[in-house]
C-alpha cells in the first residue's frame, strides 16, 4: 500500500509552551520532551500545520501524560534522551508489533485514573447473574451449548481493563462500496488507500483522534505500522475526540483471510459503520450473514447509503426507504423519532454530501462514552437467546406432595407393605384364638393335622407373590416418578434429572429387601390386658364340662343321689359357654388386630418411602432446586430480551 506524505511540522511556539507548562507545574514530575529533528515525518501519515499555540500546548501536555504513563510500565525515561529506537512514536510499542496496554492516565492535577471503568448498574447485574449461570450449569449443559456465554464474559473483562474513555468503531462494507473513502473523509487525510483495484483495504487500519488506546488496538491486532492520526501532533475535530475508528477490509473478499478478519474484528469492537452502495444495498450476503444475526446490536450500528450522487432526482430517498424496510424486515429496529435503534442516513463520501450530518451523529454518539456498554449488554442479549432452549422449561416443573405420596405407595405395593400388614393381622386373630379357644377345637385341629398325611399348618402369605421385592414394580416406580419431574424441563436438566434418579435407584430393590425383613412384623403379637381373663374364663368352662361328666357318672354308678338334669345343666353350661367365650374372644381381637396390622404396614410404607426419599427424591430434588437456581439467573441475564 502506498501513502502520500503531507506532513507539516508543529510550530516551535508549541513545544516552547508545553516545556514551559509542565516545567512550572506543581506536584508534577518535570519531563522534557524530546527536542525536534527538523520537523516530524513518519512518511506516512499526511499532516496540515496550525499555527494555534494554546492548543498546541495543550495537546503537547496531553501527548506527554501519555508517555509519562508508559514511561513508568516500562522503567523507560523520556527525559533521557528521546523514544528508544525502534519503538513507534504513536503507541510506544515496537515498531511494526501490536503495542503494550496503556498505563494509568494521569490528569492535570497529578492524580492516577485507571484507565477502564467498572460496568455499572443493570449491566453489572446481567454480567454477575451470566457468570453464575456458566457456574452452575458447567456440569449439566453442554460446552459448546455455554460456549457464547463465556466468550461474551471473557470479552466483558477484557473490555473492562481497557480504555472507557475510546469508542471503537469499524467501518465495514462490501467490496467497492467506498468504506475507505468514507474513512478518509472522517479523518479529513487520505490514510486509507483507494482505488480500483479490488481488494484495496487488505488489512484493518486504525485512525484515532486521541493518546491511550494502544490497548483497544493491541486488543484487535492493529499492528502500529498501520496505526493513524488525523492531524499532526494534536486530537483533530473536538466533536471525535476519544474516537478509534477502523477501516475493515470487505467483507465480501475472494480472499479468506480478509472475511475471517472482518469477523474477528467485527467481534470486538463497540459499534460499527456499515457502507453500503445503491447496487448491494439488498446483497444476500450482507443482511444474511451480518445484518440479521446482528439485529440485537442496533443501537451501536449505523448503515450509511453511499454513493448518493450517483442517483438522480428523488431516487435516494426512494432507495433510502426500501434500505429501511429489508432492515426492518431483518429484525434491527430503527433509531427515529427518538426511539433507540439503528442509524440510517444517505450520503457521499466522495464529494462530502452528508458527511458532515454522519460525522456530527458519530461525534455526539462518541462523546457518549455508552458504546461499549450498550454493546456488551446486545451480546448479553444474544448470549441469553442462544441459552433459552437449555433453561426456559414449557411447563411448571417439580414434583409436588401428589407426585411423592403417589411414588411412595408404589414402593410400598412393591415392597409388599399391605401383605405384610394382612398378615400381621391374621397372625394376631390367629393367636388370641389359639389362647381363647376351647381344647377340645384345638384337640381337633391337632387330631387332623396328625391323621392327614403331609399336612401342615398354614403359613402366613408371602410378602409378595414372587419375591422379597418386585423389581420390576421399583423401576416401574422410579421410571414413573423421573417422568413427572422432567416433563417440561429443558432436555440438560431432564437429563440431569433421569442421570440422579438413575444413580440413586441403584442398589433400591435390595435395600427394600432388607426393610422388608428389618421393618416387618417379627415374633408373636403382644397380648392384650385382657387375654388372662378370658383364658381363665375358658377354663373355667372346661371345669364345668368336667364336672358335669364326673356328677352324672357319678349318679350312673350309683355313688351319687341320681338327678338328671343338674349335672346336664352344669356340662351344658360349659359346652355352650366355651365356644361363645371363644367368639367373645374373636369379636374383642379384631380391633387390635386390625390396629397391629395397619400399624406393621405403616411402618413398612414409612421405611420404603424414606428409603425411596433419600436414594431417589432427594436427589431429584436438589437437581430441580438447582435448575430454579439457574432458572433464576436467567430471568436476570434475559430480562431485556423478549
Amino acid at each position: 500500500m502506498t501513502d502520500t506524505p503531507q506532513v507539516a511540522q508543529r510550530a516551535d511556539e508549541s513545544g516552547d509552551a508545553a516545556e514551559q507548562a509542565i516545567g512550572t507545574d506543581e506536584g508534577r514530575e518535570t519531563v522534557q520532551p524530546p527536542a525536534p529533528r527538523g520537523g516530524w515525518d513518519d512518511g506516512l501519515i499526511a499532516r496540515r500545520a496550525t499555527d494555534r499555540n494554546t492548543a498546541a500546548a495543550l495537546d503537547a501536555l496531553e501527548a506527554l501524560d501519555g508517555l509519562l504513563a508508559l514511561a513508568g510500565a516500562t522503567g523507560a525515561s523520556t527525559a533521557a534522551g528521546g523514544r528508544p529506537d525502534g519503538v513507534d512514536g504513536l503507541t510506544g510499542a515496537p515498531d511494526g508489533s501490536p503495542g503494550a496496554p496503556p498505563g494509568p492516565v494521569v490528569d492535570g492535577s497529578g492524580a492516577h485514573t485507571p484507565i477502564g471503568g467498572a460496568y455499572g448498574g443493570a449491566l453489572r447485574v446481567r454480567l454477575d447473574a451470566l457468570g453464575e449461570l456458566v457456574g452452575l450449569s458447567r456440569t449439566r449443559v453442554e460446552g459448546d451449548v455455554l460456549a457464547e456465554a463465556g466468550r461474551v464474559l471473557d470479552e466483558a473483562s477484557a473490555r473492562q481493563r481497557l480504555s472507557s474513555r475510546h469508542t471503537v468503531v469499524a467501518i465495514a462494507g462490501a467490496t467497492g462500496s467506498g468504506k475507505s473513502t468514507l474513512f478518509n473523509a472522517l479523518a479529513g487525510v487520505p490514510i486509507s488507500e483507494t482505488g480500483l483495484r479490488r481488494p484495496t483495504t487488505s488489512a484493518p487500519i486504525a485512525c484515532m483522534w486521541s493518546d491511550g488506546a494502544a490497548g483497544l488496538l493491541d486488543r484487535l491486532a492493529i499492528p502500529g505500522r498501520l496505526r493513524r492520526r488525523p492531524l499532526a501532533g494534536g486530537d483533530g475535530d473536538e466533536e471525535l475526540h476519544g474516537l478509534v475508528l477502523v477501516d475493515l477490509p470487505d467483507h465480501d473478499s475472494a480472499l479468506v483471510r480478509h472475511r475471517e478478519q472482518v469477523d474477528r474484528v467485527l467481534a470486538l469492537v463497540d459499534a460499527v459503520i456499515w457502507v453500503v452502495d445503491p447496487e448491494k444495498y439488498a446483497d444476500a450476503a450482507l443482511h444474511e450473514r451480518y445484518l440479521r444475526p446482528l439485529a440485537g446490536h442496533a443501537e451501536v450500528t449505523f448503515v450509511v447509503l453511499n454513493q448518493v450522487d450517483r442517483l438522480p432526482g428523488d431516487a435516494a430517498d426512494q432507495v433510502l426507504d426500501d434500505l429501511r424496510r429489508l432492515l426492518d424486515e431483518d429484525g434491527m429496529a430503527l433509531g427515529e423519532h427518538g426511539e433507540p435503534g439503528a442509524t440510517v442516513l444517505a450520503l457521499s463520501a466522495l464529494t462530502g454530501q452528508g458527511v458532515g450530518e454522519l460525522r456530527e451523529v458519530l461525534g455526539d454518539f462518541v462523546q457518549e462514552r455508552s458504546a461499549p456498554a450498550r454493546r456488551l449488554s446486545a451480546d448479553v442479549d444474544g448470549a441469553a437467546l442462544r441459552l433459552r432452549s437449555a433453561y426456559v422449561a414449557e411447563g411448571r416443573a417439580g414434583l409436588g406432595e401428589r407426585a411423592r405420596e403417589q411414588f411412595a405407595d408404589r414402593l410400598a405395593w412393591a415392597v409388599g407393605a399391605v401383605a405384610a400388614g394382612e398378615a400381621a393381622e391374621r397372625g394376631w386373630r390367629r393367636n388370641a384364638g389359639r389362647a381363647c379357644g376351647t381344647p377340645w377345637l384345638r384337640l381337633w385341629r391337632w387330631y387332623e393335622s396328625k391323621r392327614t398325611p403331609g399336612c401342615e399348618p398354614p403359613r402366613a402369605p408371602a410378602v409378595v407373590e414372587e419375591e422379597m421385592t418386585a423389581r420390576q414394580r421399583v423401576e416401574q416406580a422410579v421410571r414413573t416418578v423421573v417422568e413427572e419431574a422432567s416433563a417440561g424441563l429443558p432436555a440438560p436438566w431432564a437429563h440431569a434429572v433421569r442421570e440422579a434418579a438413575v444413580r440413586g435407584a441403584e442398589g433400591l430393590p435390595e435395600a427394600l429387601d432388607e426393610l422388608a425383613v428389618t421393618a416387618g412384623p417379627s415374633g408373636r403379637p403382644p397380648r392384650p390386658a385382657w387375654w388372662p381373663a378370658a383364658v381363665l374364663a375358658q377354663a373355667a368352662m372346661t371345669v364345668l364340662q368336667f364336672f358335669g361328666a364326673l356328677w352324672l357318672v357319678g349318679q350312673i354308678v350309683g355313688v351319687l343321689e341320681p338327678g338328671l338334669l343338674p349335672p346336664v345343666l352344669v356340662m351344658l353350661a360349659g359346652i355352650v359357654g366355651g365356644p361363645f367365650v371363644e367368639w367373645a374372644c374373636g369379636a374383642a381381637a379384631k380391633g387390635p388386630a386390625r390396629r397391629y396390622g395397619q400399624d406393621a404396614e405403616r411402618r413398612l410404607r414409612e421405611a420404603a418411602a424414606g428409603c425411596g426419599r433419600a436414594r431417589v427424591l432427594d436427589p431429584i430434588s436438589a437437581e430441580l432446586m438447582r435448575y430454579r437456581e439457574v432458572r433464576e439467573q436467567y430471568v436476570t441475564v434475559s430480562h431485556s430480551v423478549g
